[in-house]
């Protein structure tokens, strides 16, 4: 089993990690901070690439996708590269890109991996934009396999 922590690239990422290593922790399970990417995201960057006169292949966008996951273990304090060796109470912490459709990818790699928690923080949307775009978080809620954490929102915009 292990903990999911799904992280964007918003400021408020390393609360996520962190709160997924204290559940790690408490539990001895191993982390994996994952970030994936949209395909219109991933279409994105293949265009300007490809319009550069190099295409993207899917290991470097998952590539990307780790990137932003180490940003997040970074704002969240902890050792990217040997967050599991300089304290013996932290878990191991693995980086995880994943291309696709947040929602999906999240729930999905979740069910493969067995996942004890997945932790994930919400965005204040108006009832309008959940319609209309959805959130992330809601739809992991409803649809994961495992029980799904929300830090507290101390950030209040």
């Amino acid at each position: 089993m292990v903990v999911v922590a799904a992280v964007d690239r918003s400021d408020r990422a390393g609360r996520v990690v962190t709160e997924a290593v204290a559940l790690g922790a408490a539990f001895g399970e191993p982390v994996h901070v994952v970030h994936s990417i949209n395909r219109s995201t991933f279409v994105d960057i293949g265009v300007r690439t490809a319009q550069d006169g190099d295409p993207v292949t899917i290991d470097e966008v998952r590539a990307y996708g780790k990137r932003v996951a180490k940003e997040a273990i970074e704002a969240a304090g902890f050792d990217v590269d040997g967050a599991d060796d300089g304290d013996a109470d932290l878990p191991p912490i693995e980086r995880v890109g994943l291309v696709g459709d947040p929602e999906e990818e999240i729930v999905e790699y979740a069910e493969r991996e067995d996942a004890r928690y997945i932790v994930v923080l919400g965005r204040k949307q108006s009832p309008t934009a959940k319609a209309v775009f959805g959130s992330v978080a809601q739809s992991v809620l409803l649809n994961a396999p495992c029980a799904v954490v929300a830090p507290p929102r101390v950030d209040r915009d």
